[in-house]
Order: C-alpha cells, then structure tokens, then sequence
C-alpha cells in the first residue's frame, strides 16, 4: 500500500476546560497584539491582529479577532454584539485559560477587573451582604485577600444592622468600628484573579476546570446577578 500522507492534527486545548461557561456580551482587553501572537497554540493566530480579554459579567478569558485597521488600548470596553457605535470584533475565537495569557495580560488581569467591579459598586458589594459560612470556622469572606477574623466580625456585626449600599458604605461603616478593609473592589478582583489561576480548594466567583474535581464552587456571581435583577439595578447588564 502507498504511504500517504500522515492526518493532519487539529491542535486543541493544552488544558483541561471548565464546565461550560456563561455568555459574555462585552469584554475589556488585557492585552492588544496587532501583529498576532506567536506563542499562540492556533498557529493562524501567529500572524493576524489578536484580542486577549475578559468578560465584563463571568469574567470569563477570551480571545477576540479583531478589525484588522482598528488598535485597543488595555481595560478598553468592547462590546461583542448589538452594539454598531463600537469598534467591531470580527470573531469571540473561544475561551482561554490563564496559562495562555501573555505576560501582559497577566500583568494587567487584576487592574481590568478592578475597573470593571469598580464601575457597579451596588451590584458587587452584595459579595459582602449574600457571602456565607463555608465551614462552622471558615466564612466566604475570608477568600477574600486581607480579610481576617476580626474583618470579617466587623462586617457580620454591620450588616446584622443594615445591609451594605455600596463599596463607600462598607468602608465608612468599618472605618466607625476602627477597621480599615482597603479597596473593597481591589479584595474582589484579586480573588477572582486567583480563581482564573487555578487551583483553589474553593471558588466563589469562577466555575474550576472539570480535572478539579474536588473542588467547591459556589457561584456567588449568579447569586449577585440574581439579586440586582430582582431589585431591577441599573448597573446590571
């Protein structure tokens, strides 16, 4: 029989997925490479303008095949469907991992997040008002980088009296009990960087990849998104 020539491998993911993510209908660049990324496992993308980025509502990492004459800056908001006035993105490719990051993007993982919890503070600080007990001696809250036990007794005794209406009431209110949080938004973002990252023994924000099976999720991001609709917010989207 003739030698023919050998099949052609269609190169696929380098990690295990996670479970099948949401829908994401804006994203916010990390990383702009106009002239592709040569690390890029998809070898077509070594040569043609590529989006790195994540998603404004699951914070879900994707890679975006932009209009050729266009350029994005990092943390700049571009809208994936619906929406003609912004700069078109041709192509969602599909979804990344952390490890497919460039170090740009890495670089800037936190920061875009930040911006983006930043810009709905009544939307996100229901992780403060809906977070709950993990185990009788772990609390959701103290996933959260920097939030100890005596943070975290500050905030259950607060909200025992009111639910919190934003990052600047939270922060004010500890700030009476002689408390200092930070950035309330800066706590989140870091967490949720983390939880892209891989990992962790518990998710609150980002659904583990399917390898992890041990792993807890507890989709706190539904349950605040749940919450601003049946509250009709307007920073939800």
């Amino acid at each position: 029989m003739r030698p023919g020539r050998p099949p052609r491998r269609h190169a696929g993911p380098r990690h295990p997925p996670r479970e099948k993510r949401p829908f994401e209908d804006r994203a916010y660049v990390l990383d702009f490479l106009p002239q592709g990324n040569p690390m890029d496992r998809h070898f077509e993308h070594r040569s043609i303008p590529i989006i790195q980025a994540v998603g404004g509502r699951f914070f879900t990492l994707l890679e975006l095949i932009p209009d050729p004459n266009d350029t994005f800056e990092p943390g700049e908001e571009v809208v994936l469907k619906g929406d003609v006035e912004k700069k078109p993105i041709k192509q969602v490719f599909g979804t990344l991992e952390y490890e497919d990051l460039t170090q740009v993007a890495r670089e800037n993982l936190v920061p875009v997040i930040e911006k983006i919890v930043a810009s709905r503070p009544r939307v996100f600080i229901q992780v403060f008002n809906l977070a709950e007990p993990i185990t009788l001696k772990m609390h959701m809250l103290e996933l959260l980088p920097g939030i100890g036990k005596k943070t975290l007794m500050a905030i259950l005794e607060e909200r025992k009296q009111s639910r919190f209406e934003d990052f600047r009431d939270l922060e004010e209110r500890l700030s009476l009990r002689g408390v200092k949080i930070g950035k309330p938004e800066r706590l989140i973002a870091e967490r949720i960087a983390q939880e892209l990252r891989g990992g962790e023994r518990y998710y609150l924000f980002i659904k583990p990849r399917r390898e992890e099976a041990d792993a807890r999720y507890f989709g706190l991001l539904e349950a605040i998104y749940r919450q601003a609709e049946r509250e009709g917010s307007r920073e939800q989207y």
